[in-house]
């Protein structure tokens, strides 16, 4: 499957647990086993890198994603935010489908009945697989 990629998608995600080895006081991430039990609905928080126009060349957020279905090495999950760095657009907004490996993830949720109809349904801008 197609991984995100900034040069070519326009946005690409961090590595949770890079950043986790670099700053372990200060950047805390859950267990891998809790990162490897998310179930369909559950929500895993994930760092975008998107590009933006102007000065900067990229905006970086935390952003929510609801799971939708396990994949080799990870999650292909729904996008449950809008991006703040970047205006509406039918590549990457809320209900974007994307894949994101275990490593990726920086905090998890709980699922709740709202999530697991959305994790059911269709995604508003499906991934390329």
């Amino acid at each position: 499957m197609h991984t995100p990629n900034f040069d070519e998608d326009g946005w690409c995600l961090e590595d949770g647990e890079e950043r986790n080895r670099l700053y372990p006081e200060t950047f805390q991430i859950p267990d891998l086993e809790v990162r490897q039990a998310l179930k369909p609905g559950d929500f895993a928080k994930l760092i975008f890198r998107v590009a933006v126009e102007g000065d900067e060349p990229d905006a970086v957020s935390r952003m929510w994603v609801i799971v939708r279905e396990t994949i080799p090495g990870g999650y292909l999950g729904i996008l449950d935010n809008k991006p703040d760095s970047i205006t509406e657009n039918d590549r990457f907004w809320i209900g974007a489908e994307l894949p994101f490996e275990y490593r990726h993830i920086i905090s998890v949720g709980h699922a709740n009945e709202t999530s697991r109809a959305i994790a059911c349904g269709p995604p508003t801008i499906p991934w390329r697989r």
